[in-house]
């Protein structure tokens, strides 16, 4: 049977920092209410985040009538759905353009046979996938398919049906694309777990090369769990005023029920032990430290995701291509890995993965 590699992954974010800006903003809608106030500042200083990226460019005040230098959300009128798909085609589409490029394919380029794209933060049709082609020089009648909705573990699913074309046709170049923009979906509101759940996203995008050629990281196995009873602990659903994500406190004890008992069907026979790489996707630091205690990791193991949740937060499906793409530049050969994301479900999406020799 044909092996399938990661040969290369490039990733790119807006030009916009805003995360002490939008966790200003957060503050300034509990004003009235001192107490959530301080209790939002406590929660987000232990998030473990330090940076996040918005294609939406920052006003000069967070706490004054308009949030965006463009003047789109004004507090008491901010965009509906419409607005945000109207920035969301054109955002998307530059951003993975510069994911894209960065990947550096050169001649390349026009022998990609295969492009996936992953997206769960905006619709438009034509969509992201026909803007690579024109703008990246794809050839024209490369199989396109588009994998949506299916929030930050799509990255894994993405790298699932890549594998599958490269068994099946082993001279195909896959190009897999995972183009988020989280931050489109900025609330107005005093909900305070709704701010608390905006305080983790931020918006990326990752470009990357599958193909038979044996260099990169060598994807062996995968294996889908859903959680029993987690069906409204994580959703994501459109509404008027945007897309309206839920994360619930009890993300990290289900956690540890699934991966509790799974492990050892996960790892395919062998032991935790035997993992000298952990990609798991920083959705939270909730949830890393739940994969930490349920694994029995060291306290570095979970390093490389907790450096892309400070770095970035949570850019939904891009974030542990994130991880992967640091793991490539920094891992040894033969090296075995296990990837996985959570999300709506509750899913697991995992992977084993070695690094090639």
């Amino acid at each position: 049977m044909t092996r399938t590699f990661i040969n290369r992954i490039a990733t790119a974010v807006p030009a916009f920092e805003v995360h002490d800006y939008f966790l200003q903003f957060a503050a300034a809608n509990l004003e009235r209410e001192p107490r959530k106030q301080a209790l939002f500042r406590k929660m987000a200083d232990r998030a473990g985040i330090e940076h996040r990226f918005s294609c939406l460019a920052p006003a000069n005040d967070a706490s004054g009538p308009v949030i965006d230098r463009d003047g789109l959300f004004r507090r008491g009128a901010f965009p509906g759905t419409a607005d945000r798909m109207d920035l969301y085609e054109v955002h998307a589409a530059e951003l993975a353009i510069q994911a894209v490029e960065k990947l550096e394919l050169g001649s390349d380029t026009s022998k990609i046979t295969h492009l996936i794209v992953a997206s769960c933060t905006g619709f438009s049709a034509p969509g992201v996938d026909l803007e690579i082609v024109a703008r990246a020089g794809l050839n024209p009648s490369v199989e396109r398919t588009s994998v949506g909705f299916m929030g930050c573990y799509a990255a894994i699913n993405s790298l699932k049906l890549a594998r599958h074309i490269v068994r099946s046709e082993p001279e195909a170049k896959v190009l897999v694309v995972n183009c988020e923009l989280t931050t489109l979906h900025l609330k107005e509101t005093a909900d305070l777990e709704q701010l608390l759940t905006f305080s983790l996203w931020g918006d990326g995008c990752s470009a990357a090369l599958v193909t038979a050629s044996e260099e990169g990281i060598q994807l062996d196995r995968f294996k889908a769990l859903l959680a029993p009873d987690g069906r409204d602990l994580m959703s994501w659903h459109v509404r008027n005023d945007g897309f309206d994500m839920v994360l619930s406190g009890q993300i990290p004890a289900k956690i540890h029920t699934v991966l509790g008992g799974n492990i050892e069907t996960i790892l395919d026979g062998d032991a935790v032990d035997d993992i000298d790489l952990w990609a798991v996707h920083p959705g939270g630091r909730s949830v890393l430290d739940a994969v930490q205690r349920t694994l029995n990791l060291s306290s570095d193991a979970l390093e490389p995701s907790r450096q892309v949740l400070r770095d970035y937060g949570n850019m939904s499906s891009a974030t542990v291509m994130f991880v992967l793409a640091r793991m490539l530049k920094t891992a040894r050969a033969g090296e075995k890995g296990c990837g996985m994301a959570f999300g709506p479900g509750l899913t697991a999406e995992t992977m084993t993965f070695r690094m090639a020799s």
